[in-house]
């Protein structure tokens, strides 16, 4: 648990509800000013407003759903395994510090992603 009393499965849950609404406000606000958010198929995002940017983009592309397999805490890291309505399997690292997540990296099959939601894939 971290100093506010915010443990980071705490912030993590909040994380998959704000993004099953596809809430980009309230998904930029569990990040701090200076989060990175690296979702290793894609180059990392720093900057609490980037990535606010990058979600916004992602949930006008296409409709994404976490439904949580497995939620582990363990100090200042949440691991979050997840899969989608669709079959998409991944998982997250998410280190947070006073409440905020600091850091972030997920781990998924982008070539899945794009098939399943009939999106261009890369170099069309």
């Amino acid at each position: 648990m971290n100093r506010q009393g915010t443990s980071p499965r705490v912030v993590v849950q909040a994380w998959v509800a704000a993004f099953n609404r596809a809430d980009v406000a309230a998904l930029t606000a569990l990040y701090a000013e200076d989060a990175v958010n690296h979702q290793v198929p894609e180059q990392p995002v720093a900057g609490r407003e980037a990535i606010g940017d990058r979600f916004a983009r992602e949930f006008s592309a296409a409709r994404m759903e976490c439904i949580v397999e497995n939620l582990f805490e363990d100090g200042e890291w949440a691991i979050l395994e997840w899969r989608d309505p669709l079959g998409l399997r991944g998982c997250g690292f998410f280190r947070v510090e006073d409440g905020k997540i600091t850091f972030q990296r997920g781990y998924w099959d982008k070539l899945s992603f794009l098939r399943q939601h009939r999106l261009p894939m890369p170099g069309e």
